[in-house]
């Protein structure tokens, strides 16, 4: 089974910034840095980053969606090194059900817009 079928919801490409802070597991907040997505879920997201971190940490991430802050509680369960960054898989395990919205709303403008292109790319 592929990446593409093991998911629940569907990964529009999604270039932004993002700040995300390392959660230990008694939730003390540790390093805090910045990274980029790659494409962004419902459920999770695939962001970039120079900071290794280890197959299931906890991370509290923060992106800028439509003008607002969403918080979001995950924990990383893929990641990879391609030089000279890390990229890691984050299954979200929280998020509250106002910032739900909004990433709800983002994904599926975000999805819309990509099937859009992918109709006027097929008839051209």
């Amino acid at each position: 089974m592929n990446n593409s079928e093991r998911r629940k919801n569907g990964r529009p490409q999604s270039l932004n910034l993002l700040d995300f802070v390392v959660v230990d597991s008694k939730g003390r907040h540790g390093e805090y840095t910045m990274a980029r997505t790659l494409n962004v879920s419902k459920g999770g997201i695939l962001m970039e980053t120079h900071l290794k971190l280890d197959k299931g940490q906890q991370v509290m991430l923060t992106l800028e969606l439509k003008n607002s802050l969403v918080n979001i509680m995950g924990k990383i369960v893929y990641s990879a090194f391609i030089h000279p960054r890390y990229r890691y898989g984050i299954e979200f395990f929280y998020v509250s059900e106002a910032d739900q919205k909004l990433l709800d709303a983002y994904v599926d403008a975000f999805q819309a817009f990509d099937r859009f292109q992918h109709a006027a790319l097929a008839q051209a």
